[in-house]
């Protein structure tokens, strides 16, 4: 679901329940929240009308016995320390549900980023998805932790304020009283109008994130071919139209805010003293009553400015939320597999007339069929974009597909469970991707069945102890993002020691030695003889020398199978294979 521009009341209401919904699990924390800004809002209310008492019990009529004014002033003095104790307590547990929420709802995000198919990764740029699980759920922590308690604190006060104004003076209440629509006006407008300008100012802070991601990860190739000035010039475009985007949101929030809402205080004080002032013609006037009443417009306006300084928070967090429920909502979610006790026993792979599309236009694989014997050897060769890399994103289950199938020991792939296909399969990449730790934990991955010992005979038997063995730490060397202190060849054999560790019963190399030099390489082919037996290997090669020892070789072009056979075969025929063999060896003919 695409960023809108603006959202419908109903649309919003929708958003604000949905959020409400992650109160769920907080309820008793909620109510004791509440029941304490209740008990502050009976203080505000209770304060003013003791004074109201002492002025036109006490200043009005010159009496000033002691006990009387004792027992007001205790009063009073009792109401204001426990209205800032218990504020302070209703306060911290406001903040408490808000972080818990907030943490909840991070996890969620987290959570579904990890189970999301790889046609979300291939159409969102990182710094954007980045954003919605940072900025946007920080964005929504300002809904529970000052937003909620204002609206209801205001909710409390106003019903409050209006219900001891009434039982002063019901006509003065009434007149008031008329003042509410245009409140409700100022909000309808504003919530109408700064959702556009928010939902602008959080896309533009996604691509200001997106831009940021892609030019760190990129910074090599960007220094290289000299490509600084321009990307400067994206960003600081990018960058005018959030300003752009602030200071629009700036211009709202000054118009409808305070200024409005305290012309409408104004009125109301206007209101008030020409109502006792015309009634000061006909009969005395109580200046406790007017003061009572003076400070309820101030306490009645004081809340409506603070939910007004809010809306903009309001606001933000539910144009965030929205991103952030757009993100959740994706179905572009990982091929699911059933839930089944089904093993991989032989690894004999099957490919039946496997048709696939990224875009659902343009088909990859066209009817691809052919099978791998356990323990055999399948290379997949052909010119860039002709499917390879396809084939091997459908075994590991990356993508789904739609026509033909994919069968494994005679059972379909997606019979599978989904542990039981990452498990049994090893992959290996032609760039591995190391995280940020040690070279250990680099080869474990966290697999609490991998000990010390194993990591060790892992790195051994891809030869990668050798180089391991020199670092300071060897095996406790600590590892950089995504490894960029070693070279390409270092971080392969690690991922190869990675993959073997896992005892796969089905190896998958996608152009795994395409990073390594020519002489670790040799080093390493006998390593990678005694991975491939007893196992299923289908591998992806450019050097056609890698793979001449293969059973059998798939030749694809525009995504159908061209020609297969073995090495000497596919050079008899002199077809696709036996151009490419030659071009590699630069033998003209």
């Amino acid at each position: 679901m695409k960023d809108k521009l603006a959202f419908s009341s109903k649309e919003q209401t929708q958003i604000l329940f949905r959020l409400l919904s992650y109160l769920k699990p907080h309820k008793k924390a909620v109510v004791l929240a509440l029941f304490l800004l209740m008990l502050t809002v009976i203080g505000d209310v209770v304060g003013p009308y003791l004074i109201g008492i002492f002025l036109d019990e006490h200043v009005a009529k010159n009496q000033f016995d002691l006990k009387p004014i004792l027992y007001l002033a205790v009063s009073y003095f009792i109401i204001q320390i426990l209205n800032v104790v218990i504020s302070y307590i209703q306060l911290v547990k406001f903040q408490e549900i808000a972080l818990k929420v907030i943490q909840q709802l991070r996890i969620d995000v987290f959570s579904k980023i990890h189970g999301l198919g790889m046609r979300y990764f291939d159409e969102t740029p990182a710094g954007s998805i980045v954003s919605r699980a940072t900025n946007d759920t920080e964005a929504i922590k300002e809904l529970f932790v000052s937003v909620l308690s204002s609206f209801v604190q205001a909710a409390f006060l106003i019903v409050g304020v209006y219900i001891a104004m009434f039982l002063l003076n019901p006509l003065l209440a009434l007149y008031a009283l008329v003042l509410l629509p245009l409140i409700f006006l100022v909000i309808y407008l504003y919530r109408k109008y700064s959702s556009v300008v928010f939902m602008t100012m959080r896309e533009k802070l996604s691509q200001l994130n997106a831009k940021l991601a892609e030019s760190l990860s990129g910074m090599g190739i960007i220094q290289t071919f000299r490509q600084e000035q321009r990307f400067s010039d994206e960003f600081d475009q990018i960058n005018e139209e959030h300003y752009v985007a602030m200071m629009n949101n700036i211009k709202l929030n000054s118009l409808l805010l305070r200024p409005v809402i305290d012309l409408i205080f104004f009125s109301a004080i206007v209101i008030i003293l020409t109502y006792f002032g015309m009634t000061s013609f006909n009969t005395a006037i109580e200046v406790g009553v007017v003061y009572v009443f003076i400070t309820y417009i101030n306490r009645f306006f004081e809340p409506i400015n603070n939910v007004m300084e809010r809306l903009a928070f309001y606001q933000q967090a539910i144009v965030a939320a929205s991103r952030v429920f757009d993100l959740l909502d994706d179905e572009e979610v990982e091929p699911k597999q059933k839930e089944s006790d089904l093993t991989i026993r032989d690894g004999l792979i099957e490919f039946k007339d496997v048709t696939f599309s990224y875009n659902g236009k343009t088909n990859v694989l066209k009817n691809i069929s052919f099978t791998v014997k356990p323990g055999e050897t399948v290379a997949l060769v052909g010119h860039t974009g002709s499917g390879k890399s396809s084939i091997i994103n459908l075994l590991m289950r990356f993508y789904e597909f739609e026509e033909g199938d994919i069968l494994i020991d005679g059972k379909s792939i997606k019979s599978y469970g989904k542990n039981e296909i990452r498990s049994k399969l090893g992959l290996v990449l032609q760039d591995p991707f190391l995280f940020y730790g040690t070279i250990a934990s680099n080869i474990r991955l966290l697999d609490a069945n991998l000990t010390a010992e194993h990591v060790v005979e892992a790195a051994k038997f891809v030869q990668a102890d050798k180089f391991i063995e020199q670092l300071p730490n060897q095996y406790e060397q600590k590892v950089s993002e995504r490894g960029s202190t070693f070279s390409s060849g270092q971080r392969q054999l690690v991922a190869f020691a990675r993959t073997i560790a896992t005892n796969p019963k089905i190896l998958v190399l996608d152009e795994a030695t395409a990073s390594i030099d020519t002489e670790t390489e040799v080093a390493i082919q006998s390593s990678l003889e005694k991975m491939r037996k007893g196992r299923t290997t289908i591998a992806i090669a450019h050097r056609l020398s890698t793979i001449q020892d293969a059973e059998q070789i798939l030749v694809l072009h525009q995504g159908e199978i061209v020609e297969r056979g073995t090495h000497q075969e596919l050079l008899a025929q002199k077809g696709l294979y036996h151009k490419m063999y030659l071009l590699q060896n630069g033998i003209v003919e």
